[in-house]
């Protein structure tokens, strides 16, 4: 009888459009994703505008944020942040840069050195971090987006009291734009940085020569700098105390790192060393660095000095637009709206910066852990989770940029932070002394600032908390759904354990699965002695001895390398190392089936003790209860009854 499959509804279809294991049912691959396809690269400072969307729109909001954290100290206070930026970050990720070439990032530095699942849980906290740096970016882009376009003196009586609606709709467009199907575009972003950053250079020329013309200005803040704090010794003091308020203007960094398999780099460059990549990305890192810590110092300035402090507060006129305030004040309407649109147009585009950079970041790794359902793999059901945690977050902040700048500047801050823990590290394991001693003292500097801003603004680290319990709870939840699934993607037999095989395949294939232990003489021949006595089997009957070492049963999908020998003269043996027993003797028996064309049988003993603890020591370690489990993964993979390999257990 022949049975049609009926297809999957169109909106399924166009949900899970691009599921890399759409369809694909029996053989031994598991879930895994296809590889990219490969793509020319970009100059350096065409990709550089790509971090510049995340970047450099800070600028939108920064200046406001620094005058509300510092008052009048906000000038000394960001050059502070700059000293930050220009001796602390740029040589953080100047490092990472070399060690993770590919994209990675910090994260899969700080993965590397730490394994089982200890390494899982800490790399699922920094996704967490992660998460709450580029959903906020998301969030708070929007919020800053519908405030300049409230506040603009041509629309604000007819949108105000409509922020929270104007917010929602953005990143709504956000959402639909990649439900549509969005291409990050280098020229776009290339665009949207190059207007932006010439209006703002207008902005600032303009400011400075009101400030330098009128001598008063600068003289007054001085007075007011001296009456409130005293002497230039307290100024310091203070401004490293508010420094962790201001630490917004160290976002970049990480996307910096996540966009540099985009940059070209050299025709001698190797997947393995991408030199030419590596070079050309560091500059893009310094060249940003630099770029932003002169925008910094110049919009805190001017921003300080030519606006009153009230506009900056809850409802003021510069508050969350400082620059937009004066491109209107001393530029005239039709600048400001032209600076008002482009601030609108880049930040937009700082939030599909970070939804892609969600996008590729979760896939990096959750699915690599088992940590992920299958339609995780599909870019339009995730999207509409992002967009739906983004409408949540907007709406507890209330669409408020400073009430959401606690919680980006903690997501900022751990990244970081974990940067400079890892580059000390691997500073430390090539004796690199000097380099140590300095990414130490950074480090630390990075966890003070982090601690402080955690203290202060809470709410950072309890959306990011919020963020680290879900996507834990979702990804164990994932990997139990998912712990009958065949992991194997791909097998591979030495020469000696093809021979087996072949050898087999003229009679009844019969495989008893072993755990290693002592593999001394007595070992198989009492094993044997008991399957032939445990199933009633004839003398003659001859075996194959099946046996797994688990490495790492932390680790969800991985290729199995099977090696023959021959023990104590007499005794055929197959080993593989893997992190789970029974999805490792899955997949070996259905390569042979498939290599021979014969069904083959495995024996096995019942375990002892309690079945939901045993299943527990599976799920966790790998092992436990594996004649069971077994027969469960040949299930899932193979639904055809007549062609799954038997499994015996007495």
């Amino acid at each position: 009888m022949v049975t049609t499959e009926h297809p999957p509804s169109r909106l399924r279809a166009w949900m899970l459009e691009g599921l890399s294991d759409m369809g694909k049912h029996g053989g031994v691959t598991g879930p895994h994703a296809e590889p990219e396809p490969p793509h020319e690269g970009q100059r350096w400072w065409r990709v550089m505008c790509l971090t510049g969307v995340d970047y450099f729109s800070t600028l939108g909001y920064q200046p406001g944020i620094a005058a509300l954290a510092a008052g009048l100290l906000s000038p000394i206070a960001t050059i502070v942040l700059v000293v930050v930026t220009l001796a602390g970050a740029l040589p953080v990720y100047r490092r990472v840069a070399e060690e993770s070439p590919h994209g990675e990032g910090s994260i899969a530095m700080l993965e590397r050195l730490l394994s089982f699942w200890k390494g899982k849980l800490f790399v699922l906290t920094l996704l967490g971090f992660a998460a709450t740096d580029f959903l906020i970016t998301i969030t708070l882009s929007a919020a800053d987006a519908s405030t300049h376009l409230v506040e603009n003196p041509h629309l604000t009586s007819a949108l105000h009291g409509y922020q929270m609606l104007i917010t929602l709709f953005l990143v709504a467009l956000l959402g639909a734009v990649f439900l549509k199907g969005f291409l990050e575009a280098i020229g776009v972003a290339v665009a949207l940085v190059g207007i932006y950053l010439a209006l703002n250079v207008v902005v600032v020329a303009v400011g400075i020569w009101h400030v330098v013309t009128a001598e008063y200005v600068v003289t007054d803040w001085a007075d007011a700098l001296t009456a409130e704090h005293g002497n230039v010794f307290v100024m310091i003091g203070v401004a490293l105390i508010v420094f962790p308020k201001l630490a917004l203007g160290l976002s970049g960094f990480e996307t910096g790192v996540a966009v540099m398999p985009h940059v070209r780099g050299d025709a001698s460059d190797t997947e393995a060393r991408p030199t030419g990549r590596i070079r050309d990305a560091k500059k893009l890192l310094t060249t940003a660095a630099v770029i932003m810590s002169c925008f910094l110092i110049a919009t805190s300035f001017i921003t300080t000095l030519l606006i009153p402090a009230n506009e900056f507060k809850p409802g003021g006129q510069a508050n969350g637009r400082a620059l937009a305030y004066l491109a209107h004040q001393y530029l005239g309407g039709a600048f400001g709206t032209v600076y008002d649109v482009s601030t609108i147009a880049i930040l937009w585009f700082a939030g599909a910066s970070a939804m892609a950079g969600l996008l590729n970041l979760m896939p990096r790794y959750l699915p690599r852990y088992g940590m992920a359902p299958h339609w995780a793999r599909a870019v339009r059901p995730m999207v509409i989770v992002f967009t739906l945690i983004a409408f949540l977050v907007t709406w507890i902040f209330d669409a408020s940029v400073d009430k959401q700048g606690g919680a980006y500047a903690t997501g900022v801050l751990v990244l970081i932070s974990s940067a400079a823990i890892a580059v000390t590290i691997a500073a430390r394991k090539a004796r690199q002394r000097r380099w140590t001693v300095l990414f130490a003292v950074i480090a630390v500097v990075f966890l003070y600032t982090t601690v402080v801003n955690v203290l202060e603004r809470p709410d950072g680290v309890k959306i990011g908390a919020c963020f680290i319990a879900g996507i834990i709870l979702v990804s164990l939840l994932s990997r139990l759904a998912r712990a009958f699934e065949l992991r194997v993607t791909s097998v591979t037999m030495d020469p000696m354990a093809e021979r087996f095989v072949r050898d087999m395949a003229s009679r009844k294939m019969r495989f008893i699965a072993n755990e290693p232990d002592q593999r001394d003489k007595a070992e198989y021949r009492d094993k044997i002695e008991q399957i032939r006595t445990d199933n009633d089997m004839p003398e003659q009957d001859d075996f194959v001895f099946l046996e797994v070492t688990v490495t790492d049963p932390s680790e969800f999908e991985a290729g199995l390398s099977v090696r023959g020998e021959v023990m104590h003269g007499r005794y055929r043996v197959l080993s593989v190392e893997s992190a789970s027993v029974p999805n490792a003797l899955a997949a070996l028996l259905l390569h042979v089936r498939d290599l021979t064309g014969c069904t083959p049988h495995i024996y096995f003993e019942w375990t002892e003790g309690n079945p939901f603890a045993n299943f527990l020591r599976f799920f966790l370690f790998g092992q436990g209860e594996v004649a069971p489990v077994t027969r469960e993964v040949l299930r899932e993979a193979e639904p055809d009854r007549d062609r799954r390999p038997r499994v015996h257990t007495g």
